[in-house]
């Protein structure tokens, strides 16, 4: 244990202070953490002993508390006066492509891996949330941050998480582990229009009050901040469990809380520029534990990978998923959407899967599907994430950085 503890406050240390370099280099700190989970579980020293079937129940939870962080991080970081336009391409993604992604991921779960259709659609719904834990790097920067393909990348990770959930539903009713009613019928009406609808409202009206509340506060304290990290917290929590109590999905809710807590305290907020400085302050906090979980969660999927049945087809699907699915999806759905070529090509690119993923994987094994089915679903959703991991961390540095200097070129010229 000593040698384990040891080790891990070497990484820690590490990724911390070359945090500087490694931003220069195609090398995310994920990809640091899948390969210390490969080192560390059975595959390597045998340090760490997990298997997402087996485990699913507490895997379950530690990527929920994730999600709930990045989502609620990633709602306040977009500034909501961007123009509808932007908010369409982001609506755009996080439903029409999202779906489509399911069809597709479905099509390959059941004709190449020869899965069942209700497993296939489950692997689909479970695989087409973009991750707002791992796609850091590639969401909008800072408060101010208004970057057409940032404000899309971030609106959809935080929208899908939640409206993925009704498909995930729906792929367990065919399986029979849910019920979804005669035709479909109870699915449509509570599971999707009703769950969406609950979660949209209360996160809309938990943040405002919470927001409004806050700053007024600051009206009447001139010195103090609106917003504390524990106020967040508390935002998170009255959100996820008023959601939750009411049949709603809490991912959706946490998302539109941090959005509109954001617009309630650029709207109410009486010093200029304090709602910045707040949310920025807040999102440092929160910043620090989504890095702790991602940390943990990561090393997790790089043990786990020891249980995965690997294939010839698997590795096909992977790369169908990774290199058609999402790019064709998007060129179909995002056409005269607003975007630049440039950026269709990187919203194409940058479907990243990762704790998303690892929590519905969890939910869904965990709602008593059959072992052999779990087994297959987790092989092919680990296999994918870490292979998400890496591609996507190779090439996130040296594609975003190009893009940057494009768009800061763009903006120099006479006529841009």
């Amino acid at each position: 244990m000593n040698l384990q503890v040891l080790a891990c406050g070497l990484l820690l240390l590490f990724t911390s202070l070359a945090s500087p370099l490694l931003q220069k280099l195609p090398v995310s700190t994920a990809m640091l953490y899948l390969g210390v989970g490969i080192a560390a579980g059975p595959l390597g020293l045998g340090w760490l002993q997990v298997d997402a079937v087996a485990d699913a129940a507490w895997l379950e939870t530690l990527a929920e508390v994730a999600v709930l962080v990045s989502l609620f991080i990633t709602g306040m970081k977009i500034d909501t006066r961007v123009s509808p336009t932007k908010w369409r391409v982001a609506l755009r993604l996080a439903t029409a492509t999202m779906v489509l992604t399911i069809v597709g991921f479905t099509l390959l779960g059941h004709f190449l891996l020869g899965m069942p259709w209700g497993l296939a659609l489950v692997l689909g719904a479970v695989l087409a949330p973009t991750d707002p834990v791992l796609a850091a790097d590639i969401q909008v920067k800072t408060p101010e941050d208004r970057d057409a393909l940032r404000v899309a990348l971030s609106g959809e990770a935080g929208f899908n998480d939640g409206t993925a959930f009704p498909f995930v539903m729906l792929g367990l009713g065919w399986m029979g582990l849910h019920d979804i009613g005669v035709l479909g019928v109870r699915w449509l009406a509570v599971d999707l229009v009703w769950a969406v609808a609950v979660g949209v409202g209360v996160g809309w009206a938990v943040g405002q009050l919470v927001g409004r509340a806050a700053a007024r506060f600051q009206g009447w304290r001139p010195g103090v901040e609106p917003l504390s990290e524990f106020i967040a917290v508390g935002a998170v929590a009255a959100s996820f469990g008023a959601t939750q109590a009411l049949g709603g999905y809490g991912f959706l809710a946490v998302f539109v809380t941090g959005l509109s807590m954001r617009r309630a305290l650029e709207r109410t907020t009486v010093q200029p520029g304090l709602a910045a400085e707040s949310v920025g302050n807040v999102l440092q906090f929160n910043g620090q534990l989504e890095r702790i979980v991602e940390f943990v969660l990561v090393i997790v999927v790089g043990a786990a990978l020891v249980h995965v049945r690997a294939s010839w087809t698997l590795l096909a699907f992977v790369g169908a998923a990774l290199f058609v699915v999402r790019p064709v999806m998007v060129a179909v759905t995002v056409r005269a959407a607003g975007v630049s070529r440039r950026q269709r090509r990187l919203l194409g690119w940058f479907g990243i899967r990762g704790i998303g993923s690892l929590y519905y994987l969890a939910y869904a094994i965990h709602h008593g599907m059959a072992s052999d089915a779990a087994v297959q679903l987790a092989s092919a959703v680990l296999t994918l994430v870490a292979a998400s991991v890496i591609v996507h961390g190779v090439s996130v540095t040296p594609l975003m950085d190009h893009y940057d200097r494009l768009q800061r070129r763009d903006k120099t010229r006479p006529n841009a």
